[in-house]
């Protein structure tokens, strides 16, 4: 028995706010229309979640997004059956989903995936579009709206974890990084309501901390990170303190990193 499922859940009815960088929005609608795997890439907290489900929004698809882990098995993706007191079921997992009832599939940060798992998405992004369900004798031809997208980040890369190249070629592939400074403290403001003049002393801040990566950071301050020190400053934090909180101890542990940006987060709100 299957159970059947209703995919307008994961439908999005309120606009997600993107600020568009380039061309991206033409981009991908033209990789939609055609029904071509997209990889994008970009350093964590640059957007590209939140571009896909603005996407999804905007060509009115619904979106499963599915948060990869080292723990995922293939399971997790197709689906599985399962035991209650009516006897056997099968319950599709969040891919299945997608590509039967037509949703956009997002595997985030798809790297973090053992690679025997994210072998099993290989049917869906070349010209048969199907899934097979082996363990349930089924194969799903993929809905015409479904679309598959995932994401990574390339400065995570390693001989460990990185996609096969039989992986990579089955995708066309977005590029992202952080927003330049006017538009990412518009984006700030957008989001949080401060004052302009004090997001752009937080992007101040996110710039000298991007300028370390690779000299002592592995990773700069997101764009997702200013939102939070600006949220916090709205609830009477003291920039500085707010700055702390949420701009430097969450990405380093290291005592020079951090008493380097407490000193510029010190210069730029004393």
């Amino acid at each position: 028995m299957t159970i059947q499922f209703d995919i307008n859940q994961y439908r999005i009815t309120d606009e997600p706010y993107y600020q568009p960088q380039r061309n991206e929005i033409a981009l991908y609608a033209a990789a939609y229309a055609a029904r071509l795997p997209v990889m994008l890439k970009g350093p964590t907290g640059c957007g590209k979640s939140r571009f896909v489900e603005h996407m999804a929004w905007k060509l009115g698809k619904p979106l499963i997004t599915v948060a990869c882990n080292e723990d995922m098995t293939a399971s997790d993706l197709v689906g599985r059956y399962l035991l209650d007191a009516s006897g056997t079921r099968w319950l599709d997992g969040p891919l299945t989903l997608a590509a039967r009832y037509g949703a956009i599939c997002y595997l985030d940060e798809i790297v973090e995936a053992r690679q025997d798992t994210t072998v099993v998405i290989h049917p869906l992004t070349d010209y048969r579009r199907a899934l097979p369900l082996d363990k349930k004798g089924e194969l799903v031809a993929a809905h015409p709206d479904f679309q598959l997208v995932i994401s990574y980040n390339p400065g995570y890369q390693s001989l460990m974890k990185d996609l096969k190249q039989s992986t990579k070629q089955r995708f066309t592939a977005m590029e992202f990084d952080y927003a330049s400074a006017e538009v990412e403290a518009a984006i700030v403001v957008r989001e949080t309501g401060i004052d302009a003049a004090l997001a752009a002393r937080l992007v101040r801040i996110g710039v000298t901390a991007r300028n370390l990566k690779g000299h002592g950071l592995d990773e700069g301050i997101s764009t997702r990170l200013l939102v939070y020190a600006a949220t916090l400053i709205g609830q009477g934090i003291a920039p500085v303190d707010a700055c702390r909180m949420a701009l430097v101890r969450p990405i380093t542990d290291d005592a020079d990193i951090r008493d380097t940006l407490d000193h510029a987060i010190d210069a730029i709100f004393g």
